[in-house]
């Protein structure tokens, strides 16, 4: 079964339980399905993959307005738990990431592997990474974590 289909059928199953929340993340994710789809100069196939990549753009999208619903404080307390819960349908759908020990020993073993000595070179080694470990591994903690190693050289 496809993630397309998984996701219609999680939707069906969240109307048969009134399950509002649900509904309402499943109906988004299918929706920006869809917007890719039909954006204008699209011709690919939708695959899981592709599924995938809307669902971790959301994702993204979700988290940068959580980020600023918990800076509003108690005001927007109420979005910042539903921005949480969406987030958390969004990541059963997601490949697991990897944690800090895996992506430091991810960074350190591709950093041999590619011969870098210089912290300028760190944005060779985030496209290589991501590229192996895509949706496992954010650029941001890439970075941080090559520069570390690469400035102790």
């Amino acid at each position: 079964m496809g993630l397309e289909q998984e996701l219609s059928d999680l939707l069906k199953q969240a109307m048969r339980d009134k399950d509002q929340p649900t509904m309402d993340a499943l109906r988004m994710i299918k929706t920006k399905v869809m917007e890719r789809r039909t954006q204008k100069g699209f011709t690919g196939v939708v695959d899981d993959t592709l599924v995938r990549d809307v669902i971790g753009a959301y994702r993204k999208q979700l988290q940068k307005g959580l980020e600023e619903f918990v800076a509003a404080g108690e005001r927007g307390q109420t979005q910042a738990d539903q921005l949480r819960f969406e987030i958390g349908v969004c990541e059963r759908f997601l490949p697991k990431g990897l944690d800090e020990a895996a992506l430091r020993a991810v960074v350190k073993e591709r950093i041999a592997a590619l011969g870098m000595t210089d912290p300028k070179q760190t944005g060779r080694l985030i496209g290589d990474i991501m590229k192996t470990h895509k949706g496992q591994a954010e650029a941001n903690e890439i970075k941080r974590i090559a520069e570390e190693f690469l400035s102790l050289k």
